[in-house]
């Protein structure tokens, strides 16, 4: 028989603050880095595709929103893995072949749920013209979903080999990797979309294709990293990769629902502001649609850290560790609040400054839109502390495996509180398009409240270890 090999788990940083604060830092940045670069990989699409006409960025514009939510939907079902993963290490060292089972379970949810996935985005146009969307609209946006569906599973078990090198202590490695597609991102769109170095000019499929090509290269490019490094390819991830480990993948389904569910919770709140934004008028929607693209920047930092809290909460948990818990969310908590203190703060002094990411805020045409946009980002500067915090706080108690219950107030928060005073506010006050933006700083800061409220009391809920 052979010996199994003794990995090293990240560091445990159970022994004072500020070693748990140092080794919080060093996963959160680099997770939140790649999420950055993931905002450009899917920003290099929209840029290529607005120079085809409005027409075609309309249609990828439906199709990206329908995609993006169930891509993003699925990879938080599978994304428990990590708490798993951190659990595993901390409970012992000789942790390589549950960590092993722990991952193959999750590229198997990935696959099957992928094809689900497909299935959806295969039927896209069908459900763009029940939404009441245009025909002509509909069916362009259905030939590019029907086209980026095939990048769904590599995008999601990217996700999944994501988490797995992030808890291993290698996060620089999601960074590096992010940056890897966002090259080859721009490559294929440059080739593809107008036929460039060769290659056919296919226009809207063309920049459909290039996001299964990117999303290919992504998920090879973590394979070879793995294989590369003696630590990951000790793991052997995909040895016996075709055995069940039926229990293992209920854990995860059982876990991952509900983590699935907040995500859909979050993105419908925003969709249905924009629906909101859309009743008062265009230039109130396009000043809600950049504003919000920059609180969506912004909140890449604290669900990074977020991840991190994750994986630090778990680890301890495995090790049973209970006042290494406490620091662990704790911290996490505390980055994410001081990080969203900063960006509010940017937001309050230089809205102009930010605006110019996206906009020409002082060109003519541009006036209307970015009045809105700098009265949005007011209210936007409230809710980044309560925003921060409540991504912190729910990646901490996912290192608990606590997920139904963050569920339950993400959902409620989000849809009661939230989505009611925005329409409330909205519509039968003169605050309007202020109005529903008030209305959404309610639904985080109800959620932060409660999520934090459940952390602080997490002992007496029964979600440490004895």
């Amino acid at each position: 028989m052979t010996r199994e090999p003794v990995p090293t788990p990240p560091p445990p940083g159970g022994d004072g603050w500020r070693k748990e604060i140092a080794a919080t830092f060093a996963l959160a940045w680099p997770l939140a880095l790649a999420n950055l670069l993931q905002m450009l990989v899917h920003a290099v699409d929209v840029v290529f595709v607005a120079r085809l006409g409005d027409r075609e960025l309309a249609a990828s514009a439906l199709a990206i929103a329908l995609f993006g939510l169930v891509m993003w939907a699925l990879s938080g079902l599978t994304g428990m893995v990590a708490a798993l993963i951190a659990q595993e290490l901390g409970r012992r060292r000789h942790a390589v072949r549950e960590v092993r089972r722990s991952v193959r379970m999750a590229l198997w949810l990935a696959v099957g749920s992928g094809l689900i996935g497909m299935a959806l985005c295969w039927q896209g146009e069908a459900l763009m013209q029940l939404t009441g969307q245009p025909e002509a609209l509909s069916s362009r946006a259905g030939d590019f979903l029907r086209i980026i569906m095939f990048a769904m599973i590599p995008m999601v078990a990217a996700s999944v080999l994501r988490n797995f090198v992030s808890a291993l202590g290698r996060p620089i490695f999601a960074t590096a990797i992010t940056g890897v597609a966002l090259g080859a991102s721009l490559l294929f769109n440059y080739a593809l979309v107008f036929g460039n170095l060769g290659a056919p000019a296919l226009g809207l499929e063309g920049s459909a294709l290039a996001s299964v090509l990117t999303s290919l290269v992504q998920l090879a490019t973590y394979l070879i990293a793995i294989q590369a490094d003696r630590r990951l390819r000790r793991y052997r991830i995909f040895g016996k990769w075709w055995r069940a480990e039926w229990g293992r993948l209920r854990d995860l389904v059982r876990l991952g629902v509900p983590v699935m569910m907040i995500i859909v919770a979050e993105a419908g709140l925003f969709s249905g502001a924009a629906f909101l934004m859309g009743r008062l008028g265009e230039a109130e929607l396009a000043g809600h649609t950049v504003a919000l693209q920059l609180a969506a920047l912004a909140f890449q930092i604290p669900f990074g850290i977020g991840q991190a809290a994750t994986i630090r909460v778990g680890y301890h948990y495995g090790a049973g560790d209970r006042a290494a818990v406490g620091r662990a969310g704790w911290t996490g908590i505390a980055m994410a609040a001081v990080t969203m203190l900063l960006t509010a703060s940017a937001m309050l002094l230089a809205p102009e400054l930010l605006l110019a990411i996206y906009i020409d805020p002082a060109a003519p045409k541009n006036a209307a839109m970015a009045g809105f946009a700098v009265k949005f980002m007011v209210v936007a500067a409230a809710f980044q502390l309560a925003d921060g915090v409540q991504a912190a706080a729910g990646g901490a108690l996912r290192g608990l495996q606590d997920t139904r219950m963050p569920m339950v107030i993400a959902i409620f928060s989000y849809w009661l509180p939230g989505f009611g005073i925005a329409m409330w506010l909205g519509f039968q006050t003169p605050l309007e398009g202020t109005g529903v933006w008030v209305g959404l700083a309610v639904g985080l800061v109800f959620a932060a409240v409660l999520l934090t409220w459940r952390w602080s009391w997490r002992e007496r809920f029964g979600l440490v270890p004895a």
